[in-house]
């Protein structure tokens, strides 16, 4: 254990009196990719806490170059070598990417800040790991994926001997995730060491040495990655071979249920002259490249921004999604693609996350809310959606992400909708809870429900949608039979519109 870099022995925490790691084991080499897989709420982001000084363990030791430790807190593991990249970016955003870098820990000239001293090192420190920017730029100024280097530079400027990456790709365009693997072949070849989290097992072949497995908060094994492969990993996961990755596609597309008729919003990024109808118990993906309008389209229906013109009819009777509580109104639900940002409350607990949307039936008589009625339709979620948490009373935040997602899926299901529009829901979620997603999605479109799914991953779209439309510079480039398609027709409409557009990835 002790010749490595980092080993953590015996780890156990619960939480409430329910157990999250149960004796579970990690050892990290100098210079490695160590790759930490599992399913959402095996225990992956609780053990990295742990390690990081956020939360303090019920029993287990930590060893850092051959020495135990326990760090009290993050700033003493950063000061100690330890950095952390958490999935969610936790930045001042109106300073400059300098500020952010050296925050706490300003070089000095006298009783001032050293601004010039701050600004070389930070060009220093980018032109060590590739990054092309100002370090006087405001963080403001920039997209997530830069943000995200900025982040990862920071974790570097401690000289750190240990660096934690969460979902760092979940963000990225194809082309950021080869600026960000650069970066990591720079640190490894540093003698850094890597805790790889993702659920994206391209990835994790691409970039790992070695692969930890935890399943249920325990301990499952680790393999170098040559011994690997995709089958044996999700076996490992999830502890059953989950056959096809994707359910019988059983929903039978009905009538024609919502018609759009030439809709072009108002404002940029602008959707032009989008047209198309919507079957009922129907599944139509939308795919595109980055910048293509897939969010913008599914926003300009639920109401979330504004039509310059173009119409929208349900079941033949034209209706005004304008505001977001008219779309609600009108029996539409909106998943939105960045969950953490636009889609939870996060220090409200699970019984406000999941009535919010609906919160108007809870209220009684007078006015007061029926806290009984909300608790018992929260529980029912938890059941029917396999929620994973010690309570309803639970912090949200405190849920792993697939756990997160089903909560807001259960909220809109509580307003009883028609049409769901969902954005990338199984973003940052691993392929156990995929399949449930899925499988949920596909018996909404059972049971007569419209269902609109953006996403990323074409063989998501391929393997459970009836039909997908593809958009291209803000235009829909077609529509195509899923059952009669393949990813070179769904590339060539993409790119049909395309202009000035070598930055844009699938």
């Amino acid at each position: 254990m002790h010749d490595y870099l980092l080993g953590i022995e015996s780890l156990s925490k619960s939480f409430s009196g329910i157990k999250v790691l149960d004796n579970v084991h990690l050892q990290v080499r100098s210079g490695t990719v160590h790759s930490l897989m599992g399913e959402n709420g095996a225990g992956k982001s609780t053990m990295m806490k742990c390690l990081f000084g956020i939360y303090r363990q019920d029993s287990g030791r930590f060893f850092l170059e051959g020495e135990e430790f326990n760090f009290i807190d993050p700033k003493h593991a950063l000061e100690n070598g330890v950095s952390m990249v958490h999935q969610e970016l936790n930045q001042v955003t109106q300073r400059t990417i300098s500020d952010n870098i050296w925050l706490g820990r300003y070089p000095r000239k006298g009783f001032f800040v050293d601004e010039k001293a701050m600004y070389r090192a930070s060009r220093e420190l980018f032109a060590r790991l590739g990054i092309h920017l100002d370090p006087n730029l405001k963080l403001d100024a920039l997209s997530v994926s830069q943000r995200q280097m900025v982040e990862i530079a920071k974790a570097v400027s401690y000289e750190a001997k240990i660096i934690v990456l969460d979902e760092p790709t979940s963000s990225l365009t194809d082309n950021e995730v080869r600026m960000l693997f650069d970066i990591i072949r720079v640190l490894r070849s540093h003698g850094v060491g890597i805790i790889y989290i993702s659920h994206k097992m391209d990835e994790i072949f691409e970039v790992s040495d070695e692969v930890t497995v935890l399943r249920d908060g325990q301990y499952i094994g680790t393999e170098a990655i040559e011994n690997l492969d995709m089958e044996r990993i999700v076996n490992m996961m999830v502890g059953r071979d989950l056959g096809h990755r994707f359910p019988p596609r059983t929903n039978v597309p009905g009538e024609i249920h919502m018609k759009v008729s030439k809709i072009t919003t108002k404002y940029s990024p602008i959707i032009r002259d989008v047209s198309f109808e919507l079957r009922r118990g129907e599944i139509l993906g939308i795919s595109g490249l980055v910048g293509a309008g897939r969010t913008e389209l599914v926003e300009s229906l639920f109401g979330a921004r504004t039509l310059e013109s173009g119409e929208i009819y349900i079941d033949g009777r034209k209706i005004n999604n304008s505001t977001a509580q008219k779309s609600i109104g009108n029996r539409f639900a909106l998943l939105t693609e960045e969950r953490r940002s636009t889609g939870l409350y996060p220090v409200a607990d699970i019984t406000f996350n999941s009535t919010i949307a609906n919160v108007k039936s809870y209220r009684g008589a007078i006015g007061l809310l029926d806290d009984k009625s909300m608790t018992r339709d929260t529980e029912t979620q938890i059941d029917n959606m396999r929620i994973k948490t010690p309570s309803y009373k639970e912090q949200i935040r405190d849920l792993s992400g697939g756990n997160q997602q089903k909560v807001i899926i259960g909220r809109w299901l509580l307003t009883d909708p028609d049409i769901l529009l969902l954005d990338e829901p199984t973003r940052g979620i691993d392929v156990g809870a995929k399949f449930e997603i899925y499988q949920l999605i596909i018996n909404l479109a059972r049971e007569g429900k419209s269902v609109i799914m953006v996403s990323s991953e074409m063989p998501e779209l391929i393997g459970i949608t009836n039909r997908i439309m593809v958009m291209s510079n803000g235009r829909m480039a077609g529509i195509v039979e899923t059952e009669k398609t393949n990813q070179t027709e769904i590339f060539n409409l993409a790119m049909k519109y395309l202009i000035n557009s070598t930055e844009a990835e699938i």
